[in-house]
C-alpha cells in the first residue's frame, strides 16, 4: 500500500512540474507574442511618419516653388508653336529603296555567327569519333 502511495505521490509531483514547465512557456510565447506586437506596431507607425513626410515632400504647391526658384522655366505661350509646313526635311536615306536594310543585314549576319555548330577560339575543337 506504501508503495501505491509513493507511486502516486511521484506522479503527482511529474505532473506538477509538467504542468508548470507548460504554464512557463505558455508564458513565455505570450511575451513574445506581446513583443512583437508591439514591434509590429512601431514599425507601422514609423511607416505612417514616413508616408506623411513624402506627402509633404511630394505636394504640387511645394513643388511648384522649388521649381520657380531653381528652374529657368517660363510660361508657355501660343508663338512657340509652329505650322507642320515649317518643319525640317526628312534626312536623306542610308541606302536606295530596293536595297535590302543595312542594320537588317547586320542582324543576320550576328545570327549566322552565332550558330551553335560554329566552332570559335575559345571552344575547343570537337574530337572525331570514329
Amino acid at each position: 500500500m506504501r508503495f501505491i502511495h509513493l507511486l502516486v505521490i511521484g506522479a503527482l509531483i511529474f505532473a506538477a512540474a509538467y504542468v508548470y514547465r507548460i504554464k512557463m512557456d505558455s508564458t513565455a510565447r505570450t511575451e513574445k507574442v506581446l513583443r512583437l506586437h508591439a514591434e509590429i506596431r512601431e514599425q507601422r507607425d514609423a511607416i505612417a511618419a514616413l508616408r506623411s513626410e513624402w506627402a509633404k515632400l511630394d505636394a504640387p504647391l511645394r513643388l511648384q516653388g522649388l521649381s520657380d526658384r531653381h528652374l529657368p522655366l517660363k510660361p508657355v505661350n501660343g508663338t512657340q508653336y509652329d505650322s507642320l509646313k515649317n518643319l525640317p526635311e526628312r534626312p536623306p536615306r542610308m541606302f536606295r529603296p530596293g536595297e535590302p536594310d543595312p542594320i537588317g543585314a547586320m542582324l543576320n549576319t550576328i545570327e549566322a555567327a552565332s550558330d551553335p555548330d560554329t566552332v570559335t577560339g575559345s571552344v575547343p575543337q570537337p574530337e572525331d569519333k570514329q
